[in-house]
């Protein structure tokens, strides 16, 4: 049965995306008590999910044989209420990894050309190999940063999309709303821009990126995964013009959201202390992270977001090392960071347990 023999081609060199390792597989592996291993893998809250939001999602499951409104209707309404935008103007999708997806099915075609950072999330590369496009790496600055002259220099007529995460996964770093500013400002008709910003609420002073999708060719991707503690819901979304809403619309299945991540989503909206709370740990976090960092002598990257990259010799071993220890983090090899491992900001004794972990491991 060689079933790589009847499929495309382009399909068979696709990647496969890997992402942080779940505590019921290690802990299968290495014997441990899965209530005794401490995840900080996959930059997820570790306040969990708002209380108002499992209220209603609990509440939910009792018509879960129905189908969810396929529009989504009261969510985006809540959103555009919150953003000042139209409801025409927000699209929703299971994460904003299926926005991505409705842009290449939009824009991208065979032989076009997309332009990346080299160390951005990996999954704007791996879909343009599966719309059989070419990627466009562009190394970051020296600080770890998006190079927005670079990425500039490096569009051509063939360009459909260039990606800028703005908080950068897997860096943590941002670039300045001037020079975004001026990026976006400099951009061809030809180009839709998309703007990650799964980050963005961690931000103080986030750019004006809101004028920028009504008034450019700019899309926003957000999401319900990080900040809100949805992540398990798989629930994002896309603002731009309502004329690129409305193509992406065509690219979207039924019910692509399901009834239970609508209506988590929505709760969340409405608990603004959660989010306050979640930004208060994640700062107190990152700075005990950093004094440890700093006592052990090991290089940091100052993050915007609620991870942090530390740069440990051999990151793979000691990824593997921590595992064993019952903490999961990230290597980062690739990211074409071999030496260095990402760690999310976790609840103050999980960041506890990381670094004992750490201080036995380099």
């Amino acid at each position: 049965m060689n079933y790589s023999r009847l499929a495309n081609q382009f399909i068979c060199d696709v990647p496969v995306y890997e992402p942080g390792r779940p505590i019921e597989e290690v802990a299968r592996e290495h014997g441990l008590d899965p209530r005794r291993i401490v995840k900080l893998a996959s930059n997820e809250n570790a306040l969990g999910p708002s209380p108002k939001a499992v209220a209603a999602m609990r509440a939910a499951l009792k018509t879960a044989h129905l189908y969810p409104d396929g529009s989504g209707f009261y969510l985006r309404r809540a959103l555009a209420k919150k953003l000042g935008v139209g409801m025409d103007n927000i699209i929703l999708g299971c994460g904003s990894n299926e926005i991505i997806e409705f842009l290449y099915h939009t824009f991208v075609a065979p032989g076009d050309e997309v332009v990346v950072g080299n160390r951005a999330f990996v999954i704007y590369a791996i879909m343009a190999k599966m719309f059989q496009a070419k990627c466009v790496e562009v190394p970051f600055r020296h600080l770890h940063t998006h190079d927005l002259d670079a990425m500039r220099e490096a569009i051509t007529l063939k360009t459909k999309l260039v990606f800028v995460a703005n908080p950068n996964n897997p860096s943590g770093t941002r670039v300045t709303n001037e020079a975004l500013d001026k990026f976006i400002n400099s951009l061809p008709p030809h180009v839709v821009c998309v703007l990650d910003e799964a980050y963005y609420e961690f931000l103080d002073d986030p750019p004006s990126s809101i004028g920028y999708a009504m008034n450019h060719k700019v899309v926003l991707l957000r999401t319900f995964s990080k900040i809100a503690g949805l992540a398990g819901l798989r629930i994002g979304y896309g603002i731009a013009h309502k004329d690129c809403i409305i193509l992406k619309h065509r690219a979207r299945q039924p019910f692509n959201v399901n009834s239970i991540a609508l209506t988590g989503a929505l709760a969340a909206l409405s608990d603004p202390q959660h989010i306050r709370n979640t930004k208060r740990l994640t700062r107190e976090g990152l700075r005990f992270l950093y004094s440890e960092f700093e006592r052990l002598k090991l290089e940091y990257v100052p993050s915007a977001a609620n991870f942090v990259l530390v740069r440990v010799g051999h990151g793979a071993a000691v990824f593997e090392s921590l595992q064993r220890r019952g903490v999961i983090v990230r290597p980062m090899g690739g990211y074409k960071l071999p030496e260095w491992i990402r760690v999310t900001v976790g609840r103050p004794e999980e960041n506890r347990r990381f670094i004992r972990g750490l201080s036995q491991c380099v």
